[in-house]
């Protein structure tokens, strides 16, 4: 997505949800606003940190995900253990990738935490095309899940 096309949906989805804090219903809009906006998304949503070192599934977009998701696996898995982005141009190249669906070529996921900085879920988002994403995407969706979820509870 272009840095333009960022911009626009990034104020449709702060737009959106002006004065909301409901976590879920943050999750919800984000997802249903960047799936309809990029062909390159093929499956966007949010597991979120249900505590014991485990990932539930949350608001999502695109055919059936994993439903429960450990620190420990994957992905979503290692996102959520590091704290830090996880770009993957070749899914089939991660260690111990799991394949929700095995149309997924390439997936970027990026933590999502509140204001004291607790992690409450990873954002996913798969590709059926290899090495779909890039440091545009990264920057755009770090600043916009910072932004969004700083007053979530």
């Amino acid at each position: 997505m272009s840095e333009d096309r960022y911009r626009e949906v990034v104020q449709r989805i702060t737009a959106l949800a002006e004065g909301e804090t409901d976590a879920i219903a943050l999750m919800a809009t984000t997802v249903c606003e960047l799936y309809q906006e990029d062909e390159r998304f093929d499956w966007v949503g949010f597991y979120r940190n249900i505590g014991n070192d485990t990932l539930k599934i949350g608001p999502y977009q695109g055919g059936h995900g994993c439903l429960t998701i450990p620190f420990s696996r994957g992905v979503c898995g290692a996102c959520a253990t590091t704290g830090e982005v996880q770009l993957v141009p070749d899914v089939d190249a991660f260690p111990d990738h799991i394949a929700c669906a095995s149309s997924t070529r390439s997936e970027l996921v990026l933590p999502v935490r509140d204001a004291k900085g607790k992690l409450l879920a990873v954002l996913d988002i798969d590709s059926d095309q290899p090495d779909a994403f890039d440091q545009e995407d990264v920057t755009a969706l770090e600043s916009l899940m910072r932004d969004l979820f700083a007053k979530a509870q």
